[in-house]
């Protein structure tokens, strides 16, 4: 586990994190462990983080009405961090309509029905940060997962709005190709990532600790931004 120097005596809140079994919401989970936090782990496949404050809990992040009937385990939040998501790439006159569908699903669908349950219990001060993409910006190949995730700028923008009375804040992360097995990710073959200016690739930690200061008291006056973490790739 990551982050064994942040102050855990603390309780910070309880925050419920998608994508809590690998890469960015892995760390996130850890980081927030770290930090104090109660961390609810929500993904397909089980999570093996194991600490006193971690639950982890299984759904299918594409089918709302499952997700919906898990979150009634949940009980009520202080933070939510949608981080679950997948790519797939394709260019025009290849594009499949199913990729697109299902990563709407994951990316959009999920959010909403995440934020749509839990939002409404959240105590003044709650957050909600959504795991974009600076590829959200456009690029080629990946248009219909960037098109997913230029939708979560909408949706945060319009929930800090709504939210704003109540002192719960909506942001989007966006980082640039991060070092986790999604890089890999063989669906990714023939768009492989480009090695950012600064000669390395976003490490998942960085990612984490940003997430964890958007969910601390410091950061109570930034609502409906996207922030981009990208190594320099957007120079």
């Amino acid at each position: 586990m990551t982050g064994e120097s942040h102050d855990s005596s603390t309780d910070r809140g309880h925050a419920v994190v998608t994508g809590a079994s690998s890469g960015i919401g892995r760390a996130v989970a850890e980081r927030l462990l770290a930090g104090g936090w109660r961390v609810t782990g929500i993904d397909r496949a089980a999570s093996a983080l194991s600490h006193p404050r971690f639950a982890s809990l299984q759904a299918d992040l594409s089918d709302p009405p499952v997700l919906i009937e898990v979150l009634a385990e949940v009980g009520t939040v202080t933070a939510l961090v949608h981080a679950a998501g997948y790519m797939r790439v394709g260019r025009l006159g290849e594009l499949a309509p199913d990729d697109s569908e299902g990563m709407w699903r994951v990316h959009v669908g999920a959010a909403e029905a995440l934020a749509n349950a839990l939002a409404p219990d959240m105590r003044e001060g709650g957050r909600i940060v959504l795991i974009g993409s600076r590829t959200a910006n456009g690029a080629a190949g990946r248009s219909q997962y960037a098109a997913t995730k230029a939708a979560l700028t909408g949706l945060a923008r319009s929930w800090a709005i709504e939210l704003a009375p109540r002192q719960v804040t909506v942001n989007v992360i966006a980082p640039a190709a991060t070092d986790t097995p999604f890089l890999r990710d063989r669906s990714r073959a023939g768009t492989a990532p480009v090695l950012p200016p600064m000669g390395r690739y976003v490490d998942p930690g960085e990612v984490a600790a940003l997430t964890a200061f958007l969910l601390s008291p410091e950061a109570a006056a930034i609502t409906g931004q996207t922030i981009t973490i990208c190594a320099g790739a957007s120079l």
